[in-house]
């Protein structure tokens, strides 16, 4: 399930050393490139690579690239250094993973805040937040935060156990208003994979607030005024997953783990209170005309799944976002979504903090 930005670059560097060491020995028949064929593989994967644009990647270009991918992650780790929580780790409810971390924008007046959700499957993953993105929105004037959640294990952590997290991070973030200098009325999540969906889920429900509690968080809202996704599902129910994407994305592991089931026979055969989780569960159950604008990102391969794709392939395909534009259109909802591979010269990461600052801008 997608990464941040910085996390990826260490997946591509990896990827483009394997490939460059793999072609090492490979002694050239004259001046001529020569294309060799786990090069161009990499190619379709990075064609900015091809420094000279002619359809074929060297042993040259692959290392020149890696250099240049090298320095970028090098410079955004010395940015996620010198960047520090205002305040780290600090708890927002009763399990060991309600912890989370703010970064408090300079500001005279109370500040947007923009809520960072990690992905990995409901499993794993880290609440640091994107150095890049962190800056961009701490120089535009907006506060970060970024939440830990409790991981499903298949017992007694089921989903939409990690989206309730999510929703009582935004409650106590908004109890935090006056002492953080936070403007609880522009608010906004996003997120990659489970962080995606948790962010979805957050948008699209109902108002979780209970006025009548004893617990002041559990007074405030849930309601946010804009969302953001990398490769979100729009649903957690496997047998919609099957419908929508097809292939064997279904069959993820963390869909079994979700809902504690163990077979094909019963994910694809839910009982009653089996089918109510998987509803519950999923973001676009809960969609209204009421709910925020989406701005939601997908790169992984479109088109039908190959015949041998593997268990899970396909988790994050554009076919989520695409049943989410048509079904947010016929309610009226504002959204945009991108395809990647489609999107040349294009900043989506940039696109979003303009587009929450947009949505920000419409609260009065």
């Amino acid at each position: 399930m997608p990464q941040t930005r910085f996390s990826i670059f260490s997946s591509c560097l990896l990827i483009i050393c394997t490939c460059v060491v793999l072609v090492q020995s490979v002694p050239a028949a004259d001046d001529k490139p020569q294309p060799d064929e786990r090069l161009q593989k990499l190619l379709k994967r990075f064609p900015a690579a091809d420094k000279n644009k002619d359809g074929i990647l060297t042993r040259e270009e692959a290392q020149a690239y890696r250099q240049q991918m090298q320095k970028r992650q090098n410079r955004s780790a010395r940015t996620a250094n010198a960047v520090k929580p205002t305040f780290a780790d600090v708890k927002y409810g009763d399990h060991a993973r309600n912890v989370l971390d703010f970064y408090q924008a300079k500001s005279d007046q109370p500040t947007p805040l923009v809520i960072y959700i990690h992905g990995g499957g409901f499993v794993g993953g880290n609440k640091r937040v994107n150095p890049g993105f962190l800056k961009q929105c701490l120089d535009a004037g907006i506060s970060v935060a970024g939440i830990h959640y409790r991981f499903i294990d298949g017992k007694n952590v089921l989903l939409p156990e990690p989206q309730r997290d999510g929703a009582r991070a935004v409650q106590f973030l908004r109890s935090k208003a006056k002492e953080w200098n936070i403007d609880p009325k522009r608010v906004a999540c996003f997120g990659g994979s489970a962080g995606a969906g948790i962010s979805m889920w957050i948008g699209f429900h109902d108002d979780l607030a209970n006025p009548d509690s004893d617990d002041p968080v559990e007074r405030e809202s849930t309601r946010i005024q804009a969302i953001g996704t990398f490769g979100g599902q729009s649903t957690y129910d496997p047998i919609k997953i099957k419908a929508l994407v097809g292939g064997r994305a279904w069959e993820h592991p963390s869909i079994f783990k979700a809902y504690g089931v163990t077979t094909a026979e019963e994910a694809l055969h839910p009982t009653p209170e089996q089918q109510k989780r998987y509803d519950e569960s999923s973001a676009i159950t809960h969609l209204t005309k009421d709910d925020p604008p989406l701005y939601m990102v997908y790169s992984e391969a479109d088109g039908p799944l190959p015949a041998s794709a593997r268990p899970g392939q396909g988790i994050h395909h554009p076919n989520f976002g695409r049943d989410l534009v048509k079904n947010m259109n016929e309610l009226g909802i504002e959204n945009v979504f991108i395809y990647t591979p489609e999107a040349k010269g294009r900043n989506p990461q940039r696109e979003m903090l303009e587009f929450f600052q947009k949505q920000f801008a419409k609260v009065k």
